[in-house]
């Protein structure tokens, strides 16, 4: 997207000040589809972290994602936990990971998150 979808950076908005983490989106971006909840920054920034502290190989990037001081500017990204790249009929990972997606890449959403079914 050329300009951000206000309705979606409100959403994100609307997380990052902390009144919900419980959000479930679905996004396409780049021509790939993520599902899964949304998190403020700040909380995403420290599962990262310390995930990354917990690797004997990649311990040492942790410090990069430490939460920085809280921005009063317009989200300008959507952190998504708990999701999954839906690719056929599976989600990749089968727990759900950690993404990051520019609003402005966003070209179609929805809300709520997919799950399969072996149904």
């Amino acid at each position: 997207m050329s300009k951000p979808d206000e309705l979606l950076r409100d959403i994100a908005t609307t997380v990052e000040s902390g009144q919900s983490n419980q959000m479930s989106l679905t996004v396409v971006a780049g021509g790939v589809v993520i599902t899964g909840r949304l998190a403020p920054e700040a909380l995403w920034r420290e599962r990262v972290s310390e995930v990354l502290t917990d690797s004997a190989r990649l311990g040492e990037f942790s410090k990069v994602f430490k939460p920085s001081e809280r921005k009063e500017d317009p989200p300008t990204h959507l952190h998504f936990h708990l999701a999954r790249i839906l690719q056929g009929t599976v989600g990749i990972p089968e727990t759900g990971g950690m993404y990051r997606v520019a609003i402005a890449d966003v070209s179609a959403w929805t809300v709520g998150d997919f799950r399969y079914s072996d149904h």
